[in-house]
């Protein structure tokens, strides 16, 4: 066996890039590359082996480092889980601020490696500038707060620790069930030292997808229990997406006549005018999927972990539920009948074993009724504003579908606009629907929108955002007009957080630090968005109304680099179609007598007796 003496960082980085991905038969860098911002944690180890490794594994530098992680983070979900990015940062501040999008990563299921720096492992200059110092446990640091965020941490405190820390690594960040990020702290003073490594360690590694196969008798029961139904709805999670199960779940969809609804992270599997979809489900759904799942005999779920927006808080389904899912945890959630698999080999399954079955014709016409009442509820929740009115955000998502591109993805995240999109938005492409509602994190829409755009040059990307989150986290604009990576993003202005307002009066509670001017002041702000974003590099105008929304969406298609759409909203509007109950626990004691009968109504849905 023959050896190469290399420093820690220069051995890490080699073999990184030396990981290859098999996706359907074609095969590729597993790692889209690097976000790094640099400091003293990191800058003289991992950024020179990253300087001498650019031309095999690219280093992209962005502004904010939870911003380059949301964009590294929305890579991998575009990608399908198949292929990720990797962040580093100094110790400090640079590291905890990627906490935030480790957590979001972990939620969602996402792969994404994070190396931040990490204090001297010989303790040499105790405490190292930005050291976090434990007063009662000298092994902590501040890289400890990844633990509970990372689905596998480690601590590299000797060079030759690597070579059972990579594989190890990979492993968990190409398993379809253990998926998530990694957390490896790259002790500052070890990224500099050198070991002599063996050869045959750096050679490329081909990962392959795993698909699990049903166990036989979980797949019989499944089927059994279709048969027998005579109201069967399909639940598509983002398990779907992520088993590019997507075609194998429409032919079975059309050729059973089993009505489709989707998840946050399920829809973009099947687009909008397959006639078996009904849309949205759960407390942003549509009046169809909601219907047909209130119905419903039987709920198959698929690759969906069954977060409270897609239940209604538990009141949603009361049918017999199975769970199709490779993640043992999500198995039997809710007293489900779990078929540990994947979402593809499970669906390819059952259309062969039930290739002689169809629904009744009376829950076929059943799924026709509410599909038409669904589109007469489009045209009613989209409706254009009186003249002089500012319009509701379903509107203006209404408008930018009408002048998006066939291929284009909508990216959003938390706030009201999720909602408009899960129930309005009409995916026309697979794939073409990426909205972070697992985190529900403010900030994630420009830096996501950006992550999308790499993973996928070819695709438009459409980013729409509120005021709120666009204030928390836009310096990731300047990054996408940096490496010429264009994004139309739309900013909806409703002059503060307009979603909570909503809740908090439907909660009972007084309009209160959510809209600007409900918030202590001396002085409103008079945000200019426009030139704020030209003043990073962005094309950037202001629309007065719809129609001057739908021509700036027109020159924002033609223009060569990124540009912002400003428009303002009715932060009171909300499409009040669709939707279902939500568990938001009112006060039972409060001086306002609003708060009061809200928890009269809140008690009365806990019992059931309202609907």
């Amino acid at each position: 066996m023959t050896h190469i003496r290399l420093t820690m960082a220069q051995a890490l980085v080699r073999w990184l890039a030396a990981q290859r991905i098999d996706v359907d038969g074609v095969e590729q860098p597993y790692f889209g590359g690097v976000w790094a911002i640099f400091g003293h944690g990191n800058v003289a180890g991992v950024g020179e082996a990253l300087a001498e490794a650019e031309e095999v594994l690219p280093t992209y530098r962005a502004h904010n480092e939870q911003g380059m992680a949301h964009a590294a983070i929305a890579f991998a979900k575009a990608s399908r889980r198949q292929r990720a990015m990797i962040c580093t940062t100094s110790i400090g501040p640079g590291a905890t601020n990627m906490v935030t999008a480790a957590a979001l990563a972990h939620v969602n299921r996402l792969p994404v490696l994070f190396l931040p720096g990490d204090v001297y492992a010989s303790r040499r200059p105790d405490p190292v500038l930005q050291q976090l110092e434990d007063f009662g446990d000298a092994t902590v640091s501040a890289n400890d707060c990844f633990r509970p965020v990372s689905r596998l941490f480690d601590r590299i405190t000797r060079p030759e620790q690597i070579l059972d820390a990579l594989p190890r690594a990979m492993a968990v960040l190409t398993d379809p069930a253990a998926c998530g990020p990694v957390t490896l702290c790259l002790c500052q003073d070890v990224q500099a030292e050198a070991y002599d490594y063996p050869e045959e360690f750096f050679e490329p590694h081909v990962w392959r997808q795993r698909r699990v196969q049903a166990d036989a008798d979980e797949l019989a029961a499944l089927v059994a229990a279709i048969r027998a139904a005579k109201a069967p709805l399909i639940l598509a999670g983002g398990g779907v997406l992520y088993s590019r199960a997507e075609a194998a779940l429409a032919e079975f969809a059309a050729a059973s006549g089993i009505p489709v609804a989707e998840t946050q992270a399920g829809k973009g599997a099947i687009t909008f005018d397959h006639p078996q979809l009904l849309g949205g489900v759960g407390v942003t759904g549509t009046r169809a999927a909601n219907a047909a799942a209130a119905a419903a005999d039987l709920v198959i779920g698929i690759g969906t972990r069954l977060q409270d927006f897609t239940t209604g808080s538990r009141t949603l389904f009361r049918a017999r539920l199975f769970q199709v899912n490779v993640a043992l945890h999500d198995l039997a959630k809710h007293g489900a009948t779990g078929v540990m698999g994947d979402a593809r080999a499970v669906v390819e399954n059952l259309r062969g074993k039930l290739a002689d079955w169809q629904v009744l014709p009376s829950w076929r016409a059943e799924i026709h009724a509410m599909k038409a009442r669904a589109a007469a509820d489009y045209e009613t929740a989209t409706a254009l504003p009186a003249t002089g009115s500012l319009p509701s955000d379903a509107a203006v998502v209404a408008a930018v579908a009408r002048g998006a591109a066939e291929n284009a993805v909508v990216v959003c995240a938390a706030g009201g606009l999720p909602g408009e999109l899960h129930k309005l938005w009409p995916t026309r492409a697979v794939g073409g629907y990426h909205v972070e509602y697992g985190f529900s994190c403010m900030g994630y829409e420009i830096a996501g929108g950006l992550g999308v755009k790499m993973a996928d040059p070819s695709r438009e990307v459409v980013v729409m955002v509120g005021d709120g989150s666009y204030l928390m986290l836009n310096s990731e604009l300047a990054t996408s007009v940096m490496l010429g990576m264009k994004l139309i993003v739309v900013l909806l202005d409703n002059r503060g957080f307009g979603c909570i307002n909503r809740l908090q009066k439907a909660t009972g509670g007084r309009p209160f630090n959510n809209l600007l001017a409900d918030s202590r002041h001396v002085t409103l702000p008079d945000i200019d968005f426009v030139a704020h974003a030209q003043s990073l590099g962005a094309c950037a105008e202001k629309a007065g109304n719809i129609a001057e929304l739908e021509a700036a969406l027109t020159r924002a298609r033609d223009a060569d680099r990124s540009s912002v759409i400003v428009i303002d909203t009715d932060p009171a509007l909300s499409s009040e179609v669709g939707g279902h109950w939500w568990d938001v626990a009112v006060p039972e004691i409060s001086s306002r007598p609003e708060v009061a009968a809200a928890r009269r109504t809140y008690e009365a849905r806990l019992a059931g007796e309202t609907e």
